[in-house]
Order: structure tokens, then C-alpha cells, then sequence
């Protein structure tokens, strides 16, 4: 089930630092709601207890590169970004150790 509702951890500079406080970060479902996000976020790294979830939907941006046959339009995917916080005492979560 967790599989379904989270697609990948996300994983910058900032989102680096954020770890450290008990913050991340997952690109989740689009039609996901706070409570089954919650679950499975759980489910999935037994001992994590969360204590807030917030959402966003990142809207997705034009892009355009010149080539040798002229100007190609695109447009990069949307997608839902899901902000976790971890509840003080809480097991932390690894994402580098299945590297």
C-alpha cells in the first residue's frame, strides 16, 4: 500500500539539512489525502512516528531549448510534494542505506 501513495523521497541541499530536524520530503499520488500519506509513511519505516503532515502541488514549468531545427517547446511534469515532520523521540528515517 505504501508503495502506491509514495512515489520517491526527495533529496536536495536543503531537504539534506531539513533531515537532521526531523523534516523530509516525499513526491507522493496526486489524488493522496494528510491520513493516507500518514499511514503509509509508517507502514513503511516501522518506528517513525509522524507528527505533521503538509502538502503542496508543485505545478509543472515550461521549458523551451533551441536545436539545429529550431525552437522545441516542452513542459515539465506536476506532481504533489508531500512535507513530513517527525515526532521528537521518533526512530529517524535512512534513505542512503539501501544505497
Amino acid at each position: 500500500m505504501s508503495n502506491d501513495i509514495l512515489i520517491q523521497p526527495m533529496v536536495t541541499e536543503k531537504l539534506t539539512r531539513l533531515m537532521e530536524e526531523g523534516h523530509y520530503a516525499f513526491q507522493v499520488r496526486p489524488d493522496a489525502n494528510k491520513l493516507e500519506i500518514r499511514n503509509a509513511i509508517e507502514s513503511r519505516y516501522p518506528g517513525v512516528q509522524v507528527k505533521e503532515v503538509r502538502t503542496m502541488i508543485v505545478r509543472g514549468k515550461r521549458r523551451s531549448q533551441f536545436t539545429k531545427k529550431g525552437k522545441v517547446q516542452g513542459r515539465t511534469s506536476s506532481y504533489k510534494k508531500a512535507f513530513i515532520t517527525l515526532k521528537p523521540g521518533s526512530d529517524q528515517i535512512d534513505f542512503f542505506e539501501e544505497v
